[in-house]
Formats: C-alpha cells, structure tokens, sequence
C-alpha cells in the first residue's frame, strides 16, 4: 500500500447486511412500531376518475389564470408607482445641493 499513492485503501471491515424483518424474533426496544393512520392506511384498491374539463371548467381556470397575472401585474405597477416620488424627491434634494453649494 505504501508502495503505490494512488491505489485505493480497501475496507478493514466487510459490512454486515440484514435483511428487513429478519432480527432473529428479537424486538429491538427502541424502534417503536409503525402505526400507519389517517391518509396513510392502505385498504384495497382506490380509482381516481378523471373527467375532461367543460366548458364551464375552462372559464374558470382563465380566470384564475387572469387573477394572477392581475395580482402580478398590480404588485410590480405598485413598486414601479412607490419609486416615482422617491427618485424625484432624490433629483430636487441633488438639485438643492448643487445649487447651495455655488
């Protein structure tokens, strides 16, 4: 090993793999048991039905999709819109300045 820098050192130790549910019929005292409840039971088959949207179904998801981009749209004028008197009051304080200091 000394011998060659870039050889890579091996395990000292082989792993041990144990299988799950295979602990010799010891229960091991400080797992606690999973108990599955509410959303996460399984019980049988479950169907998912999916039904191709209407008319009615189309008008409401433009909708949303124009009440977002109204929001976005309101959001982004409105920080546009606080700006405006900020750099303008900015400008006429430079001006102020400029002018007292002659």
């Amino acid at each position: 090993m000394a011998n060659d820098p870039n050889r890579p050192e091996r395990p000292r130790l082989e792993p041990e793999i144990i299988p799950p549910d295979r602990d010799g019929g010891q229960a091991d005292w400080r797992r606690t048991p999973w108990r599955g409840s509410g959303f996460e039971q399984v019980r049988g088959t479950h169907r998912i039905y999916v039904g191709r949207i209407g008319p009615f179904g189309i008008a409401l998801l433009l909708l949303a999709i124009i009440a977002i981009i109204a929001i976005v749209l309101i959001v982004v004028l409105g920080t546009v819109l606080i700006w405006i008197p900020i750099v303008a009051v900015a400008g006429v304080v430079a001006a102020l300045v400029r002018l007292f200091r002659r």
